[in-house]
């Protein structure tokens, strides 16, 4: 009979030549437990995805009644299913009264696909701008506005019509006219190694849009759900994106996503044609009830209040290595600039062999990513960077 591992590299699809290749049997809180028994403390989320831990009890008990109740019943948007209906209440209720009408899809790629759709639809223009170093999925639409022609032009041709600008260049921003549907923009770039936009860039970015009638799109896959220290980022610059994109954090584990606009724009994509943009699964009854009982424990357990306090911790315990090149957080995002990326991936090995899974960032390969669950503690935070110091020592 072959084991878990031969079963993975014979029979699934590989996406690198160099998977870490852990078999989990357990997970629980900030940790992952292997079939070997070995005991990991997980700093990455599951790539931002776990924010209130690995199967949270609040979590896990809304997934287990939905469950009893129904699964699939209809293609999205036909039926009316008490957990999309009060997910979409909840979610709208936290935010301004202009992002009041979500559509629920499976992913943060379906979800940047929809915002794309809904951009060129309500608008009736064709020109789309976006950000070199951006990351906004795999799809085709969103691998168009990714920022990185290494990862992009292999799968071309890709959409037409747009223009890839750098941010935090404000006279940039005069690519924006009259002539764009949208622009789409990371409020803090992830995979180019957590490179926020400045506060003047962003505002700049609002006003030139408002000016030219184009829709301005925040996606918040990884930021959102209490990362950076506020529910969404947005909220930190003082302005309202037209779309917010949002997935990860959403569902507590569970795959879920949305793009959220006011009624009035989201309601261009049902006529001319009806059924603009459809979902078999988006919407999952099971995933909106994890995505719900998952915000009202980000809420009661007050983990955004606690973010900026985690992150300074992490700060005062790793930024003064020497090993450490330059540091730049936003909230409980972090990048720790090494001196190259082999220094990166030996960090990153040596703490998988002492408990302690980290990862890098696609076009950022010298930095190291940390984005623990926003649940872990001060206590849990020391032992994890004294794991990673001890990893800097390393370094040869």
């Amino acid at each position: 009979m072959l084991t878990n591992r031969e079963l993975f590299f014979r029979f699934l699809a590989q996406t690198s030549d160099a998977p870490l290749a852990i078999e989990i049997e357990h997970a629980e809180g900030i940790w992952l437990t292997g079939a070997d028994g070995r005991k990991y403390i997980d700093l990455i989320s599951g790539i931002s995805v776990s924010n209130t831990g690995h199967r949270h009890p609040a979590v896990v008990k809304a997934i287990k009644d939905q469950a009893d109740q129904y699964l699939h019943l209809m293609v999205y948007g036909e039926y009316i299913e008490a957990p999309q209906a009060k997910l979409a209440s909840r979610l709208t209720s936290l935010l301004p009264p202009s992002l009041s009408n979500v559509y629920l899809v499976n992913s943060g790629s379906e979800a940047v696909e929809g915002a794309l759709k809904l951009a060129k639809r309500y608008t009736g223009r064709k020109e789309i701008i976006a950000f070199n170093n951006a990351y906004h999925g795999s799809s085709h639409g969103s691998l168009s506005v990714m920022g990185n022609a290494d990862m992009r032009d292999p799968f071309g041709p890709l959409l037409p019509g747009i223009k890839h600008i750098d941010i935090n260049n404000i006279p940039n921003l005069e690519a924006i006219t009259t002539e764009t549907a949208c622009v789409i923009i990371e409020p803090v770039q992830g995979e180019a190694g957590v490179i926020p936009g400045s506060h003047d860039f962003i505002t700049s970015l609002r006003k030139q849009c408002s000016e030219t009638g184009c829709l301005l799109i925040f996606d918040e896959v990884q930021t959102g759900f209490g990362r950076t220290g506020s529910m969404f980022a947005f909220e930190q610059y003082g302005i309202v994106p037209d779309i917010l994109v949002v997935a990860k954090g959403m569902g507590g584990g569970m795959p879920i996503g949305a793009f959220i606009a006011s009624h009035e724009i989201m309601l261009s994509l049902s006529h001319d044609p009806a059924l603009g943009h459809i979902t078999t699964f988006g919407g999952h009854p099971v995933s909106c009830a994890a995505s719900l009982a998952n915000i009202e424990v980000i809420i009661n357990e007050k983990l955004v209040e606690q973010v900026e306090l985690k992150s300074s911790l992490f700060r005062k315990m790793l930024a003064r290595h020497r090993a450490v090149k330059d540091y730049r957080s936003a909230g409980l995002l972090i990048a720790v600039e090494l001196e190259n990326e082999k220094a990166v991936q030996t960090v990153i090995h040596h703490c998988l062999a002492d408990g302690l899974i980290l990862d890098w960032f696609l076009f950022n390969p010298k930095s190291i990513r940390i984005a623990p669950p926003l649940i872990i503690t001060e206590e849990e935070i020391k032992t994890a960077c004294q794991k990673i110091l001890n990893a800097f020592d390393s370094i040869d």
